[in-house]
């Protein structure tokens, strides 16, 4: 064996285990970033009482969002509403290919409480995003209720 080869020999074996370290932590930090994102499962007919707070995730617009994913069949009609004491609610329903479906800021009746009223048309989870309308850093309890609506 000649001295070069030896050499090229020895520096692949020794990159080795820098290779396989590096692909490792790799992997680590995709499946760490996979598992921050998970939001809270709901199902129809079920209120909650949650609240924002600045460990939420972040909108962008120096606000903080509250993410629940729940399942809808085709041709039902929901019913979703936001009410807060607290700040002005702004609900989104979103489609799970990242599409927004409907959302409001003030319901009907003039309150600052969010209401969509839906007709599903497509089988699928759905994201449900409760944060605060306009309001920087707006924090507080809140109640989401889903419910089915008769045809």
């Amino acid at each position: 064996m000649t001295q070069l080869h030896f050499f090229h020999t020895m520096s692949a074996i020794s990159l080795a285990p820098v290779t396989m370290l590096a692909v490792g932590l790799s992997a680590v930090v995709a499946t760490a970033q996979v598992q921050l994102y998970q939001p809270i499962p709901l199902s129809v007919g079920n209120s909650i009482k949650d609240a924002l707070s600045d460990k939420d995730i972040p909108t962008g617009k120096k606000g903080f969002a509250k993410d629940y994913i729940v399942n809808l069949a085709a041709g039902d009609k929901v019913e979703i509403a936001a009410s807060s004491d607290n700040f002005d609610t702004f609900v989104s329903l979103i489609a799970a290919d990242g599409s927004v479906i409907e959302e409001n800021d003030d319901g009907p009746d003039g309150s600052t409480n969010s209401l969509l009223a839906v007709k599903i048309t497509k089988t699928e989870n759905y994201i449900i995003r409760v944060r605060a309308s306009g309001e920087n850093k707006a924090h507080g309890s809140f109640t989401l209720n889903v419910k089915k609506l008769s045809s």
